[in-house]
């Protein structure tokens, strides 16, 4: 079996386990408030916050707006080429009832996640430039991601390629414009 056939393979049993998963109303909860946070509010509140800070707050939204920008060209260049349908198409979660942004085009494929790609690229240069925060702020860029594959938006392996993308992306960022 190749490796992408095993992926494919895992990310198929999994979800489907995912997808049968009747999650506490809490968690049911919190996977919609992060996915929607993911839509952009998170985003606003951090853009703001930061802005509020000063000069290393400009600095940081700066970068993050950099690294924001560079994730979403390399997002949307992988997602016009591989064009992997979303779970949701297949089947819907049987405790959840949401679908795709739509916004754009590239909204309706999976691969890779924009909420995940998103999350760790401004959230990981948040994390490295206020080494306080960086374990709230990570948690919270995770769990928009895992809120995509709980929702049925996304496949396991749409996320994490998407959160390694945008770990690299805002890292490599934050060397060259904040370090």
């Amino acid at each position: 079996m190749s490796v992408l056939a095993y992926v494919l393979a895992s990310d198929d049993r999994l979800s489907g386990r995912i997808l049968e998963w009747r999650p506490p109303r809490w968690v049911r909860v919190w996977m919609l408030v992060a996915s929607r946070l993911g839509d952009g509010w998170l985003w606003l509140a951090a853009a703001l916050l930061l802005a509020a800070i000063g000069n290393r707050g400009l600095s940081v939204l700066s970068a993050g707006t950099v690294s924001a920008g560079l994730a979403n060209v390399l997002l949307l260049c992988v997602k016009g080429r591989v064009r992997r349908p979303r779970p949701c198409e297949r089947a819907k979660p049987r405790h959840f009832d949401v679908n795709p942004l739509g916004w754009f085009p590239s909204d309706r494929f999976s691969f890779p996640s924009g909420h995940a790609t998103n999350a760790f690229a401004i959230g990981s240069v948040i994390a490295l430039a206020f080494p306080p925060v960086a374990v709230p702020i990570l948690a919270l860029a995770a769990s928009v991601a895992a809120s995509r594959v709980v929702l049925g938006l996304h496949w396991p392996s749409d996320v994490l390629a998407g959160a390694l993308v945008g770990l690299l992306v805002g890292t490599s960022v934050w060397v060259v414009l904040l370090q």
